[in-house]
């Protein structure tokens, strides 16, 4: 590790990734891995720590998650949470007990004074929703630093001649302050990191190391114009300007006017040595007559593949290929975990591209810390910042058949939803907005004339991660300015709809 690092070891429920978040945020590097990574690999890169995350599972003792023993005796602090603490008692012969139903607890940390976990923390009551699990029975060398203050029930541990700690609470309560405040004290103080991990050097030292491992090789790259693929091709530009050469393919699927600001800030301001591919009518052709989301999904992927392809042969043979792999596809593609979801930038390569290795300058990265780079190499802030996009475009927001005209119809009203939303300063608190193209018509009246056209549906979520959503509370007058504007200046659309659907059950996108 080229980082002061701590090692969350994750037992499984979806929770490490934005622990991670919260660890980076406060400048301390750390790395999801799974549970059963071994004693010798976790020595190896050398961390200051380790977390142990898991969200609360009904399995049998039997098969529970196990780490393995040695883990305990590396010397390194531990912070367990939730299933994670369960695990750290069990080891150590202590044991935990389900509450009958939620209940809404007072935790009271002001009795123990003098754990090192309560640093600067002056708050008495600390109001906890729905907790589940209390520990009933101590291990050896621990003591208890946190109760429900009604009836005495165990919440958090400690073993400090051990440094091994332990909070049976949901990982949302470190998503508070008070929360944050315990994480950075077991950061700083108890594993003695010094928070070095900024953004400003990363970028610097990985343009470096760029420029060391390509030498005066050539790299091929294939600019999306997303945040990912952008960032990752500045900072390769920045090592080793025109070696880089990057291929950016307009299939017809972005949102309004975004194809010509690709090629003008990164083929102008920036100078890369970037090479356009006008492939609408390739791509239209390809989708014609399809409805299925699914099979959308897959002609779009290998259609870019072979464009793709056909502009690299062009350039011949490369030395590396770039990919935009970020840290949570990484996580979620069960590199070393479970898989949750497949990504494209992990696995599905181009099988004929003429290439000796891949390089991903941001596998490390969380997507905010990649947009914190862009920004400090000058990427514009409405490019850097602008919300998740998926890689199949505008043709998962068209449902059912694609064409031109319904494109069309989509980019306009886009465009005019993403504009209220800014003029309204809502842009930075909503996690991402969009609008579909319903394939339903209805009813309606323009200028005193029965229409028969679209309904346009609008979808807004906030979120930490994209694991998890709730739907936007956008107020009832900007919604109201959106409709007008949406029916008076996009044709053949009459209605507006605004989707009020949490995730789960229903996902961000709509196909």
């Amino acid at each position: 590790m080229k980082h002061e690092a701590v090692i969350i070891l994750d037992l499984g429920g979806g929770q490490s990734q934005a622990l991670a978040r919260r660890v980076r945020s406060a400048n301390v590097y750390c790395e999801v891995l799974p549970y059963t990574t071994s004693p010798n690999l976790i020595r190896d890169k050398n961390p200051k720590g380790i977390i142990i995350s898991g969200t609360t599972l009904d399995e049998s003792i039997a098969t529970r998650p196990k780490l393995d023993e040695e883990i305990y005796r590396l010397g390194l602090p531990i912070l367990a949470i939730d299933y994670g603490t369960q695990v750290l008692l069990e080891h150590f012969k202590g044991q935990v007990k389900s509450v009958d139903q939620d209940m809404t607890a007072s935790l009271d940390i002001g009795f123990v004074s003098n754990s090192p976990l309560y640093h600067g923390l002056s708050t008495k009551d600390i109001r906890l929703d729905g907790q589940l699990r209390v520990i009933s029975q101590l291990a050896s060398g621990f003591r208890s630093i946190a109760k429900v203050s009604s009836n005495n029930d165990i919440l958090a541990i400690e073993n400090e001649e051990e440094q091994l700690y332990g909070f049976m609470l949901d990982h949302q309560a470190f998503f508070t302050q008070w929360g944050m405040t315990i994480l950075k004290n077991f950061l700083y103080h108890i594993c003695n990191c010094s928070g070095d991990w900024k953004m400003q050097d990363y970028a610097e030292t990985t343009i470096k190391s760029l420029r060391e491992q390509i030498g005066d090789r050539k790299v091929l790259c294939a600019l999306s114009g997303g945040v990912d693929s952008s960032v990752a091709a500045l900072l390769i530009h920045k090592a080793v300007g025109k070696q880089l050469v990057c291929i950016f393919v307009d299939h017809g699927l972005m949102r309004k006017g975004e194809p010509d600001q690709v090629e003008e800030v990164f083929g102008n301001k920036f100078d890369l040595n970037l090479i356009r591919v006008n492939a609408q009518d390739r791509f239209l052709n390809k989708l014609k007559g399809i409805e299925d989301p699914e099979r959308k999904r897959k002609i779009i992927g290998e259609e870019f593949i072979r464009v793709f392809e056909e502009e690299a042969k062009k350039i011949g043979s490369v030395d590396f290929l770039v990919q935009g792999t970020i840290y949570p596809d990484i996580i979620e593609s069960g590199v070393g975990g479970s898989m949750i979801k497949s990504h494209h930038n992990v696995g599905g390569l181009p099988d004929h591209v003429d290439f000796k290795e891949i390089i991903e300058p941001l596998r490390d990265l969380f997507k905010d810390e990649v947009r914190q780079v862009g920004e400090i190499l000058g990427i514009p802030r409405d490019l850097v910042w602008r919300q998740p996009f998926p890689g199949p475009g505008l043709a998962i927001r068209v449902i059912g058949d694609i064409t031109q005209e319904r494109l069309d119809i989509l980019r306009e009203a886009d465009a005019i939803y993403r504009e209220e939303i800014a003029r309204a300063g809502l842009d930075k608190e909503i996690w991402q907005y969009f609008t579909v193209l319903t394939n339903m018509r209805s009813v309606g009246v323009t200028k005193s004339k029965r229409t028969y056209d679209y309904t346009i549906a609008l979808r807004g979520v906030t979120s930490i991660d994209g694991m998890t959503a709730d739907w936007a509370r956008i107020p009832f007058d900007v919604l109201d300015r959106i409709s007008k504007r949406i029916t008076s200046e996009v044709g053949q659309v009459n209605r507006v709809v605004y989707d009020i659907t949490s995730k789960p059950p229903a996902t961000i996108e709509w196909e």
